[in-house]
């Protein structure tokens, strides 16, 4: 017996984007169709409402989802068959064709990679639809982006969903569109676009506070000799990577202190109306993860989850977790884009790969929102090119073919090349050593601002910013961290006045002269304080009148931009 067509009137209500989508795909009715919306959005149930459109006016008589991980087929198929859409999670390529009992079924792109004919001859059965989940990841390799155009050439739907529509290679994503722009260079075309600014304005995902911790790390090289240096200060390209893995390495004390400091910051938003919330360590690889995961039973008392790969018994694991009230989740790189756990609220970002994609990815675990209010917090080392990424967290980003690439951050490779001696070629490698690191709250980073000055982890100063309320609006968030700012900066010209006073120095005596990472701070609060000053005047976000003036002045995000970048927008935005 065939199996039921789904009824429309049992889907749930679309969003405003998915209602706006869902006309513009009914009436273009092409072949293809790229929709990209922002993590936590409803990509999922956008699709599954095109499928049962189809399915209900006979255009399609089957249905196959291609995912990335064998994890992301069965939440699929759950929510599929939530809404009378039943699709064959456990099917293998060695099944050839679905039982009747199913509309389809749900694979992975490596399963279409090994055999893309047997998915060919599928699709060529029957009328199908295809819908090709997080589909940059058909351009992950030739094998991959081959494998799905020879299989799926022959539907009479696709149907392309990503949150990222962007890579780091020219690896062309399939049956995506291009289009070549003024430059000469072809861009990525997607016919449905709902972007992070979109939906936090719409009250869909939740505001990111990035909590950016700096600290003094020491380490031995593969030289033998001893090195020092702050975390996010400027260096070049290899001192900043040694930095960073000092600091991640569980044996210091840079991690326990901001595990600690997460930790805090989760406890305060289940009190403060998210008793469920959780929190992920983002691990580089198992060891670290499995010493992270004792770090935080250290500090908590509590046993961490740990989900070391997408291997046989990962998917019940994270589905254990998501159901439950445990506080940690540990895995390895990341829980996989696309993978819902909704109370994800606090992150720790403990991973050396850095490239936008892979941020967009991780940063898109935390902004699922659940009820009006819920914020996220992402902790993450004081690295400038992570800072950056942080700050432009609503930019919309294409894929770009053609363009000359520089490296765009770091990745696991720039990081082990690093740590080698590059004049000893031919000699076996000495091993970098990590001595020392110590933590303190560098700047809290919203909408593109920067607030805070430095503070000492376990200090009231960093607990004025851990404590922030759980359930605030955007708008509540910015003007909290710029009073929390004030208070901090008042506090430190009270405990100055009260030195000067106390000191028997002639009150001659010439002040000492700032550091330049004190006059960077002192730059970015007073830059801070205008752009608040004009957001009261303009009524304009915060975020915007940044960009305004990284536009007008040029360069990156004020929590990388050098001293006399900062003047320049000082100055900029006084005329304004």
């Amino acid at each position: 017996m065939a199996v039921r067509t789904p009824a429309l009137e049992t889907f749930p209500p679309l969003r405003a984007w998915q209602r706006k989508a869902l006309v513009e795909y009914l009436r273009r009715r092409g072949e293809d169709f790229t929709a990209v919306a922002t993590p936590g959005a409803g990509k999922t149930t956008f699709a599954l409402r095109i499928a049962a459109e189809l399915l209900a006016d006979g255009s399609v008589e089957a249905v196959t989802v291609v995912a990335p991980t064998e994890h992301l087929k069965t939440q699929w198929a759950e929510a599929a068959a939530r809404v009378g859409i039943q699709l064959d999670a456990a099917f293998r390529n060695a099944d050839l064709h679905s039982s009747a009992d199913f509309h389809g079924a749900v694979v992975t792109y490596a399963q279409v990679g090994m055999a893309p004919q047997v998915h060919r001859r599928r699709t060529m059965t029957r009328r199908t639809l295809v819908i090709l989940d997080e589909i940059h990841h058909a351009g992950d390799s030739r094998t991959w982006g081959d494998g799905v155009k020879a299989a799926f050439e022959p539907a009479v739907r696709r149907l392309m969903l990503t949150g990222t529509p962007f890579r780091s290679d020219d690896n062309p994503i399939p049956f995506v569109s291009y289009e070549r722009g003024d430059d000469g260079l072809l861009r990525s075309r997607a016919d449905s676009v709902y972007g992070y600014s979109d939906a936090l304005r719409d009250g869909v995902v939740r505001p990111v506070l990035f909590l950016a911790y700096s600290g003094e790390t020491r380490w031995r090289t593969n030289a033998g000799e001893e090195l020092a240096a702050r975390l996010g200060e400027p260096m070049t390209q290899d001192l900043v990577a040694q930095a960073w893995r000092t600091a991640l390495d569980p044996a210091g004390d840079w991690m326990p202190q901001v595990l600690r400091a997460a930790d805090a910051r989760l406890t305060v938003l289940r009190e403060a109306g998210m008793p469920d919330a959780g929190g992920l360590v983002i691990a580089s690889d198992q060891q670290a993860a499995r010493s992270y995961a004792k770090l935080i039973e250290q500090v908590t008392g509590e046993k961490a989850a740990v989900v070391l790969s997408d291997d046989v018994g990962a998917s019940a694991r994270i589905a254990t977790f998501a159901a439950s009230e445990q506080r940690w989740l540990v895995a390895v790189r990341m829980v996989s884009e696309g993978v819902d756990i909704p109370r994800l609220a606090v992150g720790v970002y403990a991973t050396s790969a850095s490239t936008p994609l892979y941020f967009a990815q991780a940063i898109g675990r935390f902004v699922r929102a659940r009820r009006p209010g819920e914020t996220a917090s992402v902790f993450l080392p004081s690295v400038p090119h992570l800072l950056g990424l942080a700050s432009e967290m609503e930019a919309e980003r294409d894929h770009v073919l053609g363009k000359p690439k520089d490296r765009e951050g770091f990745d696991d490779d720039l990081l082990e090349r690093a740590q080698r001696d590059e004049q000893a070629s031919g000699e076996l490698e000495k091993r970098f050593a990590a001595l020392s690191a110590t933590a303190e709250l560098d700047q809290v980073i919203f909408d593109g601002a920067s607030f805070g000055t430095a503070a000492q982890a376990g200090t009231p100063e960093e607990e004025e910013y851990l404590g922030l309320p759980g359930l605030l609006t955007s708008e509540q968030v910015a003007s909290l961290l710029a009073k929390r700012q004030a208070d901090q900066l008042a506090a430190q010209r009270r405990r100055a006045a009260e030195r000067r006073t106390e000191s028997t120095a002639p009150a001659s005596a010439p002040a000492a002269p700032m550091s330049a990472a004190q006059r960077r701070v002192a730059l970015r609060r007073q830059l801070n304080a205008l752009v608040a000053a004009q957001h009261h005047r303009t009524g304009q976000p915060h975020g915007k009148i940044h960009a305004e003036l990284r536009r007008l002045c040029g360069g990156p995000p004020s929590a990388q931009a050098t001293i006399e970048q900062l003047e320049e927008r000082i100055a900029t935005v006084q005329t304004l």
